[in-house]
């Protein structure tokens, strides 16, 4: 078999083909950075999440009640079972709790009320409490409690 001068495989020292050493444009996208940085977003949103609910530690009675729409800034009254009584997140005599709130409600009976009472705190207590707001002529007092409690039986159509 002859070799031609012209061959690119010659032995004699003919042009040799060489590859080009630029790539071509990569087509695909590399999802795993992406994946990784939202996975670590999801575990420090699940950390803090708990940690963003304002107002004091309580057990909250669980009934079957749905939960209450969002409404503009309400009071929060929060009562403890040993007895103390929150305005937000600072204690509050019980003999002061109806000025401080008129005063902070600047005069105003429409702003909605959220009562936070722990399973644990005695019935009269928190009646007393709610007694004080509408005696005070607050309308809007609500009673927060957790979902998932038992069911009386209602039905469920009727909401």
């Amino acid at each position: 078999m002859a070799l031609s001068s012209h061959d690119a495989y010659s032995a004699g020292g003919g042009r040799r083909r060489r590859r080009s050493s630029r790539r071509g444009a990569l087509s695909e996208i590399n999802v795993t950075p992406l994946v990784d940085v939202m996975l670590v977003l999801l575990i420090v949103f699940m950390i803090s999440a708990p940690l963003l609910t304002v107002g004091v530690p309580l057990e909250l009675p669980k009934t079957e009640a749905s939960a209450i729409p969002d409404q503009s800034e309400p009071l929060t009254v929060s009562v403890r079972a040993d007895g103390a009584v929150f305005i937000d997140e600072e204690e509050t005599p019980f003999d002061s709790l109806s000025p401080r709130l008129i005063a902070m409600a600047d005069g105003s009976t429409e702003r909605p009320i959220y009562v936070r009472a722990d399973g644990r705190a005695t019935y009269a207590l928190v009646a007393q409490v709610m007694a004080a707001l509408a005696s005070s002529g607050f309308t809007s007092i609500n009673l927060l409690t957790e979902t998932g409690g038992p069911s009386s039986g209602a039905d469920q159509t009727a909401r």
